[in-house]
């Protein structure tokens, strides 16, 4: 009998930059594409798949919110990390002179990250968002074009020669986040969740644990709580393994002192 491929879940379509980093970072494994992040999850959290790539951060625009929140309330752990480049490519379909375009499709971080490209190209032009940026594919016409990585290969399509994103530099960071269970021996980085006590010094009382012990944090963001206004959760990543007890004891005592608190990954 043949051995079953393990299986990853992503965004998709095919060409959406979600499964170039499955196919990087899950090298073999079946991909599943998925219609929206929430079903990627879900593919893992039922069983249906091994694994799932989320993006949780561009270089440019920050964190990807909506797979912050997924990591917070589901139960799954991230165990690898991976920076992949982003390439914006404007697509058109052959032919089609750019003069003629009044709309551009993407995803909506494709089209934030394009934004100085599209305003000095085409100031006057309509924006759809999209699912992802390989979908823009499909509403391409005479008078649409999209932005897709310079990786999408699809007959009839033209991709421009040039990145066009404004930042040449850009990256994207992938988690691979597998069902929640025992923590890995040894990390590089940890990234947690936390809610502080509503009052003044809670946030640097907190950040403070950390530099008593000599850990650098690498990143941290916030998100609104749900259905408390005016409340926040951080999101927050050390650099440090998770198997050495000063790590574990920042931890245990960041845990102690958090309203809320939640490991959400440990990887290299």
């Amino acid at each position: 009998m043949m051995e079953e491929r393990l299986k990853v879940s992503c965004l998709g379509p095919a060409g959406s930059y979600s499964e170039n980093a499955a196919q990087t970072m899950c090298a073999g494994y079946e991909v599943i594409l998925c219609h929206h992040f929430a079903e990627t999850v879900k593919k893992l959290t039922s069983g249906e798949a091994d694994c799932a790539i989320l993006p949780v951060e561009n270089s440019l625009n920050g964190g990807v919110s909506e797979c912050l929140d997924l990591l917070e309330s589901e139960n799954i752990f991230g165990v690898r990390e991976d920076l992949l480049l982003v390439d914006h490519r404007l697509a058109l379909l052959d032919g089609v002179d750019p003069k003629n375009i009044d709309t551009i499709c993407s995803h909506e971080q494709a089209l934030g990250q394009c934004a100085e490209f599209l305003e000095r190209n085409f100031p006057e032009a309509r924006y759809v968002e999209t699912s992802s940026t390989a979908e823009s594919l499909k509403l391409l016409n005479g008078h649409t074009a999209g932005i897709v990585g310079s990786h999408v290969k699809q007959a009839g399509v033209t991709l421009s020669e040039e990145n066009i994103a404004d930042n040449k530099g850009n990256y994207t960071r992938f988690l691979r986040v597998e069902r929640a269970g025992a923590l890995p021996e040894h990390s590089v980085m940890v990234f947690f969740s936390a809610v502080c006590a509503h009052k003044p010094g809670a946030l640097v009382n907190l950040l403070k644990i950390f530099q008593r012990y000599s850990l650098n944090l690498t990143r941290i963001q916030s998100r609104p709580v749900k259905e408390q206004f005016g409340q926040y959760r951080f999101f927050i990543e050390i650099a440090g393994d998770i198997g050495n007890e000063r790590v574990k004891s920042a931890l245990n005592e960041a845990r102690k002192y958090c309203a809320s608190f939640k490991l959400l990954g440990a990887y290299s």
